[in-house]
């Protein structure tokens, strides 16, 4: 689950993620270069040898050739106990091996405050033979304070996975969510990515009700909240046939905005067509009482 999380994140936005997760390999001009995910299933010793699969490698190339290609191989970790310095030591030298490269640059993505090494270093009594290390991207260890009005989005949808005080939670996710709004125009993405802010949030039924009450006024929240709740009526509307999404939809906004309904709201709702019930979804926004909402 995570895997795909930050692999979908990486490669939406492989120039925000190197900028956030791998800084000091990023240089100023990430825009100017091309940036395609390089193959993941690594090559095998033998043909009946389990395949080894990376996260997301990334190869970077300037087309006016200012600079050397190189290659970022992003590894999330959810359990910082369950990393293998050596199995990542391993994924570089065959990567670098198959792309006939010495420019790669190990990332690992931490969610959690685990232990792991840092570094590792082969040798005897002399020398050190191989000395390996990596860009270790420890989320839990970043203040989200300092993303908070971030213009890099994969910082801000990160901000959940970020270290801040309980009582800031919604905060961060309110944060989160204009993030998501301000910086991402595609509907579609916005859709795709409430839910990644969603899930690393992973508030209450209380802390939405508190969310409700003291966030919804803002017209960015509300934008967010919508298209939340948009697309909570669409599944919801596949899972029970008989009630329409949007409906189903509308029925939640007003039961966030207003905390409830009278019988004829219902009536009215399950009466209309679906320009009406378009329009009703818009216009919720905007409005302060169901009266106005409906035009009674």
């Amino acid at each position: 689950m995570h895997d795909q999380n930050f692999k979908n994140l990486i490669l939406d936005y492989p120039v925000q993620a190197l900028q956030f997760f791998a800084a000091e390999e990023a240089h100023d001009d990430l825009q100017q270069a091309r940036i395609i995910p390089f193959r993941q299933e690594q090559l095998k010793e033998r043909l009946g040898d389990r395949f080894h699969e990376l996260d997301t490698p990334l190869l970077v190339e300037w087309p006016d050739g200012r600079r050397e290609v190189i290659l970022f191989l992003l590894e999330e970790e959810t359990e910082a106990r369950r990393f293998s310095i050596h199995r990542l030591a391993h994924y570089c030298l065959d990567l670098s091996e198959l792309a006939q490269t010495e420019r790669v640059v190990p990332v690992v993505i931490f969610l959690d405050r685990g232990h792991h090494p840092y570094e590792l270093h082969l040798g005897g009594d002399r020398h050190t033979y191989l000395s390996f290390q990596y860009i270790s991207c420890e989320l839990k260890n970043r203040s989200a304070d300092d993303y908070r009005t971030s213009g890099n989005i994969v910082a801000r949808l990160n901000l959940p996975n970020m270290r801040y005080a309980k009582e800031q939670k919604l905060d961060i996710y309110h944060d989160a969510q204009l993030g998501l709004v301000q910086l991402e125009p595609d509907p579609k993405k916005q859709l795709k990515y409430i839910d990644f802010v969603d899930y690393y949030t992973n508030l209450t039924e209380d802390e939405i009700e508190t969310y409700r009450k003291d966030y919804l006024s803002e017209a960015e929240a509300r934008m967010g909240l919508a298209q939340i709740l948009r697309e909570e009526g669409r599944k919801e509307g596949e899972i029970k046939g008989e009630i329409k999404g949007e409906a189903q939809m509308l029925l939640k906004q007003i039961q966030l905005k207003f905390g409830g309904h009278p019988v004829w709201v219902e009536e009215q709702i399950n009466l209309a067509g679906k320009d009406q019930l378009d329009q009703w979804v818009e216009r919720i926004l905007f409005v302060d009482t169901l009266e106005q909402l409906f035009k009674v």
